[in-house]
C-alpha cells in the first residue's frame, strides 16, 4: 500500500520528543531532479505573493479612487494611513503566526493565514469608514504577513539546494504578477463608465477574496516539510513522504542515485524562545545584523515608492485614477524579470556578489530617477520607465533578503526568524514609509519628494555595502551545512 503523508502531523508525546534519528531525508531531498513536485511547491506557495501583489497595488491604485468615493472621501494622509495599517497588521501577523510555524508546522498554517486574508480583504470591500477600512487593511495584512514565515521556511526545506536561490527569488518575484493582474483589474472597475466610483474599489478588493479561494484547494497537494517532522518526532511520516516524492520521480524515467550521508537529530516539541534570541544575537550575530538592514532598506524602499505609486501620477502628471492601472503594468514586468533573469546567477555567480550587486545598482537608479524628477525632466511615461527599470534590480535584491534570512538559521527556528526579521525590517523602514511619502506628495513640493528618494537610495547603498562585507557564500549548500540545526546530536 503506497504510503500517504498525513495532512497535519499528530501532537508529540515525551518519548517522541526525546527521540534521536538518524536519517537521509535531507541529503535524499538535496539530490532530487527538478521535477513535477517542485512545481507544484512554485506555484503553489508563489500564489500567496501574486495575491499579496494584488493586495497591495490594489490599495495603490484605488487611492484615487478613495479620495473620490462620496462615502469614504479619504485625504492623502488617510490613504497612507491605511496603508500603514496593513503594513502594521503584515508585521503582527508575520510574527504571531510565525512563532505557531515553527510549533504547529508549515502546512497547517498555510490554511489558517489563508482564511483570515479571506475573510478580511473581502471585508474591506464592505467597509463605509475610515476607521472599518484600516481595521480590515489591518487583518488583511496579519494573513499575509503571516504566510512569509510559513511559505519561505517551506521554500527552503523541500527544495534541492543548488536551485535554492532561483525558486526563493521567482517564487517572491510573482508578487508583481499580482501587481500586474492588479493594474490590468484597475483599469476596468475604475472607469467611471464600467462601474460607479463607489463600486469599482469595493468589486476590486473582492475580486482578491475570490481569486484566494482557489489556492485553498491547489494546496491540499503539498506535503508538510520533511524536516520540521523530524525534529518534531514523525521520522516516520517524513520518510513517507520522500518516499513518495521518489517514487513519482522514478517513475517519470529518472535513476535516482543512493544517498550514504545523514544526520542525527534530537527531536524536539518547541524550542524556547530565549534559545532563538541566543541563537541570532550569540551565534549569529553577523547574519542577525545584515538580515536586518537588507530587510529594512528594501522594505522601506517598496512601500515609500509603491504604495504612493497612484498618488505620484495623479498629483504630478495629472493622471486620471481609471487608468493608472496601464502604468502599473511596465513596473511589474520589471519586478517579474528581475528575479526570473538574474535568480540563477545567486545559484551561480554567488549570493554576496548579487546581493552587494542588486542592491548597489537599485540605489544609483532610484537616486538618478529622484533628480530627474526634481529637475521636471520626466512625465508620466518616462517616470514609470525609470521606476521600472530601477525595480528590475531592485526586486531580485528585495527577495535575495528574504533568502538571505531564510536560509542563514537553524531549522528549528526558520519561521520565527523570517518573521522576526520581516517584522522589524518593515516596522523600521516600511510601516511609516507610505504615510510620510504621502505627506511629501501631498505638499506639492518636488524638493522634499526627492528628499525621500534620496534617503531610500542611501539606505539601499548602506545595504549592498554591509552585503558585500559580511554576506555568506550560501549558493548550493544544503541547509544543514549552512546553519547547523540546533537539535543536533553529536555521537
Amino acid at each position: 500500500m503506497k504510503p500517504q503523508p498525513p495532512s497535519a502531523p499528530v501532537a508529540e508525546s515525551p518519548a517522541a520528543a526525546a527521540l534521536v534519528v538518524e536519517t537521509s531525508v535531507p541529503a535524499r531531498l538535496d539530490r532530487l531532479p527538478w521535477a513535477r513536485f517542485h512545481w507544484l511547491v512554485v506555484v503553489a506557495l508563489g500564489i500567496t505573493w501574486i495575491l499579496d501583489g494584488l493586495e497591495v497595488t490594489l490599495a495603490g491604485s484605488v487611492a484615487p479612487a478613495l479620495r473620490e468615493s462620496p462615502v469614504l472621501r479619504f485625504t492623502a494622509a488617510e490613504v497612507g494611513l491605511a496603508n500603514s495599517a496593513y503594513l502594521a497588521g503584515a508585521v503582527t501577523g508575520a510574527l504571531f503566526f510565525g512563532w505557531l510555524t515553527d510549533r504547529m508546522g508549515r502546512k497547517r498554517l498555510f490554511t489558517i493565514t489563508l482564511l483570515l486574508y479571506l475573510t478580511a480583504t473581502a471585508g474591506t470591500a464592505l467597509t463605509w469608514d475610515l476607521p472599518g477600512f484600516a481595521l480590515m487593511r489591518f487583518l488583511t495584512g496579519a494573513g499575509i504577513g503571516g504566510e512569509y514565515s510559513a511559505i519561505n521556511s517551506a521554500i527552503q526545506e523541500l527544495i534541492p539546494a543548488r536551485h535554492r536561490g532561483w525558486t526563493d527569488l521567482v517564487i517572491n518575484g510573482s508578487y508583481w504578477i499580482g501587481a500586474a493582474v492588479a493594474g490590468s483589474l484597475a483599469v476596468i472597475v475604475l472607469d467611471p463608465a464600467v462601474l460607479d466610483v463607489d463600486l469599482g474599489w469595493r468589486f476590486a478588493f473582492l475580486f482578491g477574496a475570490l481569486t484566494g479561494l482557489a489556492i485553498i484547494f491547489l494546496r491540499r497537494h503539498l506535503p508538510e516539510s520533511p524536516r520540521w517532522l523530524i525534529t518534531h518526532g514523525h521520522a516516520d511520516a517524513a520518510e513517507a513522504i520522500v518516499e513518495t516524492v521518489e517514487r513519482r520521480i522514478a517513475a517519470s524515467g529518472h535513476t535516482l542515485a543512493p544517498v550514504e550521508q545523514t544526520v542525527r537529530l534530537k527531536a524536539r516539541r518547541s524550542t524556547p524562545l530565549g534559545e532563538v534570541f541566543s541563537t541570532l544575537l550569540r551565534t549569529y550575530p553577523d547574519r542577525t545584523a545584515l538580515g536586518l538592514l537588507l530587510m529594512a532598506s528594501q522594505a522601506f524602499l517598496y512601500n515609500a515608492i509603491f504604495f504612493t505609486y497612484a498618488l505620484m501620477l495623479s498629483d504630478f502628471y495629472g493622471v486620471p485614477s481609471k487608468d493608472v492601472g496601464w502604468y502599473v503594468l511596465p513596473f511589474a514586468a520589471g519586478n517579474v524579470l528581475g528575479p526570473l533573469l538574474l535568480g540563477r546567477l545567486f545559484d551561480t555567480i554567488g549570493r554576496r556578489q548579487m546581493i552587494a550587486f542588486t542592491y548597489g545598482i537599485s540605489g544609483v537608479l532610484l537616486a538618478v530617477t529622484g533628480l530627474l524628477f526634481h529637475a521636471g525632466l520626466l512625465d508620466a511615461t518616462t517616470q514609470t520607465l525609470c521606476w521600472s527599470v530601477t525595480f528590475f534590480f531592485a526586486s531580485a535584491a528585495a527577495s535575495s533578503a528574504y533568502l538571505t534570512v531564510a536560509e542563514s538559521f537553524p531549522l528549528e527556528i526558520r519561521a520565527l526568524a523570517i518573521a522576526l526579521f520581516y517584522a522589524m525590517g518593515t516596522g523600521i523602514g516600511g510601516v511609516l514609509a507610505p504615510w510620510a511619502f504621502s505627506l511629501l506628495i501631498e505638499s506639492g513640493s518636488r524638493g522634499q519628494v526627492l528628499i525621500g528618494y534620496l534617503f531610500a537610495a542611501g539606505l539601499m547603498l548602506a545595504a549592498a555595502a554591509a552585503a558585500w562585507a559580511f554576506g555568506l557564500s550560501n549558493e548550493r549548500k544544503p541547509l544543514e551545512h549552512v546553519a547547523r540545526p540546533l537539535s543536533w546530536h553529536e555521537d
